[in-house]
This record gives structure tokens, C-alpha cells and sequence, in this order.
């Protein structure tokens, strides 16, 4: 692990606080010429179509790119049968929200230490990059990683112009990659204690509603929490690896948990369009063929089936669940086994 020397550490910090790869866009979008803007998203796949009218109906103005960062003016709640009511509008049009991603341009301050056994982070910008060391000292572009997503950050250093780079070890692959650190806010412990500890383990419980896309969280009888989810497309036509997509209904229990998890099918490659999803938040498992409820960065179509098997939610749900169920995370270990809360899937 790097101990940086005075000199670096003080020109370290003086690029953490600059941000410089996100101030131009962040400048293009201020300056837009439209009302005040509520919100940021970033559309999650390509070719999402924009809308005259919030109302798939209504005539297509044009499609966006995967990637592309807009600014939100309004948030409008439109139903339509069963379809997700959520549209924002935005400069053109109107943007339906099933495959959107709020975000935010948020730098962070730099570690100058990261300890042997490393330390968590989150995303906090729209998206950052992240690059492959070669054996030749020369580098790759690899994954792009997204808003919220969290990683496993072994090292910092400075990188080939002086910049500060923090070193991810991936969870699933175990090959480094360096990414521009202060797009990387570190996870504090208090972030990840256990919430409503004083509550016995064997009165914790889980009910995931197939049907109403629902989780819900009971301390005995009374339920504490309500979280809307994104289940298994219903289909028993299986994946690749032989695992309908099917959420399976029964009683389970968590028996693991990963505070990230590269999820996908381990290709070490930097095209956007390949399944591969690095950095999977708050993971707990209950199904050992892999089935956990976890965090979600590709999609906002939270209440209905989304996935394929596990249970989808927004982070700060996963984050919750993951927190108030045991076993019991302990911060700076990997992962957390044992058997622990229950969970009553069932449509």
C-alpha cells in the first residue's frame, strides 16, 4: 500500500478539490437555456426515446444516447395502464423514467492511506472511467462506473500526469484498475453499523411481495418498512447459466452479504454494452444460486420486474436491508456470512 510523501499528498489535495474531467459539462448544463432545473438524470441504455408528450403515444422528437447527462425541469406523474407514471421533462421533450438514473457531479477529498485491508467507496458522479495497467506500463480503457455503485479501493497513488488515482481490486475478477480518485467518496463505518440492533434477530423478517412488487420489513408483527422492488422477469426460460429469471418463491434466510459485487459475466472489456455490472451495492444473498437483494444503477422501474432473479432496489433500500438484517456487516471485512434474517418470498 502507497504512503504518499508531503509533497504529493499536498498537491493531491489541491486536484481533489478542482474535479476538472466534470466542470466543463457541469458548466454546458448551467449555462442550458431553459428554466431552473430540479434535477439531473442519465439515461441508462441507448437509443431511449424523447417524447413530444409525456405519453408513449405521443410522437418521438428524436432518441439519447446511453450516457447522456440532462438536466430535469419537471417531474410528472402521467398513468397509463399498468406502465410506470413517472416522466421528467427536459430540455426537447419528454423523457420516460423506466431507463433513467438520478444523479449528481459531486468531487470528493482524497485519501492519502488507504490500510491493508482497504476500504469501500461510492460513485458520485454521473460516470467515471477506469483503466487497465498493462505489463508494459502502458494502459486500457476498462469498465465505466456509475453513480452510486460502490468498490473496493486497495491503493492510492498519483498517475502518469500527477494526478490522484485510487487502485479498485475487483470483487469478482481480482484484477486492479486505477480510476481518477476524487470521483470516489469513501465510505465511512458509521455508514454501514447496524440499525435497530437493540431488536432480536429471530424478530427481523422479510416479506417480498411477487405480486405488489414490494419488500416489506416486520419487527415481530409490525412492519417498519415498505420498499418498492424490481423482482425476476417472470419467465422460466433460463439465462446462461441455466437460472430461470424467475424470482423462486419460499422461505429463505440472508446467509451473505458483500457491500459490492461485480455482477454479469467477468469479461474484462470497456464496451457499454456487454453484461457486465461492476460495483453492485449492498448485496445480501438468501438463495444459493446467487438470488440477494442488492442496489440498482441501470434502471428507476422500481414496481415492476425488472431483473433476472434477484430482487432489484434503489440504493438506499439495499443499503437499509443490508444494515438492519444480519448477519451483522463488520466494516472493513469483504463480506459477512451465517445464517440470519428471514425472507418469505411469495406472489
Amino acid at each position: 500500500m502507497s504512503n504518499l510523501s508531503r509533497r504529493e499528498v499536498l498537491k493531491l489535495s489541491l486536484l481533489s478539490l478542482t474535479g476538472l474531467a466534470w466542470r466543463p459539462l457541469a458548466r454546458r448544463l448551467h449555462a442550458v437555456n431553459t428554466p431552473p432545473f430540479i434535477a439531473l438524470v442519465r439515461t441508462t441504455i441507448a437509443n431511449v426515446p424523447l417524447y413530444q408528450e409525456p405519453d408513449v403515444r405521443s410522437p418521438q422528437r428524436f432518441t439519447l444516447p446511453r450516457d447522456s447527462i440532462l438536466p430535469v425541469q419537471a417531474e410528472i406523474h402521467a398513468p397509463l395502464g399498468r406502465l410506470n407514471p413517472r416522466w421528467y421533462r427536459v430540455p426537447g421533450g419528454y423523457l420516460h423514467a423506466t431507463y433513467t438514473q438520478r444523479v449528481q457531479f459531486r468531487t470528493n477529498p482524497v485519501a492519502t492511506f488507504i490500510p491493508p485491508e482497504g476500504r469501500i467507496a461510492e460513485v458520485t458522479v454521473p460516470y467515471t472511467q477506469t483503466w487497465q495497467r498493462l505489463p508494459d506500463g502502458s494502459r486500457k480503457p476498462l469498465y465505466r462506473l456509475y453513480y452510486g455503485s460502490v468498490h473496493w479501493i486497495t491503493d492510492v497513488r498519483l498517475g502518469d500526469h500527477g494526478e490522484p488515482i485510487y487502485e479498485i481490486t475487483d470483487d469478482l475478477l481480482k484484477v486492479p484498475y486505477e480510476v481518477y480518485a476524487p470521483h470516489l467518496r469513501l465510505i465511512a463505518p458509521v455508514e454501514v453499523a447496524p440499525i435497530h440492533p437493540d431488536v432480536p434477530g429471530r424478530e427481523k423478517w422479510l416479506e417480498v411481495d411477487l405480486k405488489t412488487q414490494q419488500t416489506i420489513a416486520y419487527e415481530g408483527n409490525q412492519a417498519v418498512r415498505r420498499m418498492a422492488i424490481s423482482s425476476g422477469i417472470p419467465s422460466d426460460k433460463p439465462t446462461d447459466n441455466g437460472v430461470p429469471t424467475r424470482t423462486p418463491s419460499g422461505r429463505f434466510r440472508i446467509f451473505d452479504k458483500l457491500p459490492t459485487r461485480h455482477m454479469g459475466n467477468g469479461d474484462l472489456t470497456s464496451s457499454l454494452e456487454a453484461y457486465e455490472l461492476p460495483g453492485v451495492p449492498w448485496v445480501s444473498f438468501f438463495v444459493d444460486t446467487g438470488v440477494a437483494f442488492h442496489g440498482t444503477y441501470w434502471h428507476d422501474n422500481f414496481g415492476h420486474p425488472m431483473s433476472h432473479g434477484c430482487i432489484n432496489m434503489r440504493n438506499e433500500d439495499a443499503l437499509w436491508v443490508f444494515r438492519w438484517s444480519t448477519p451483522t456487516y463488520e466494516p472493513f471485512k469483504f463480506e459477512a456470512q451465517g445464517n440470519g434474517t428471514r425472507v418469505w418470498v411469495h406472489e
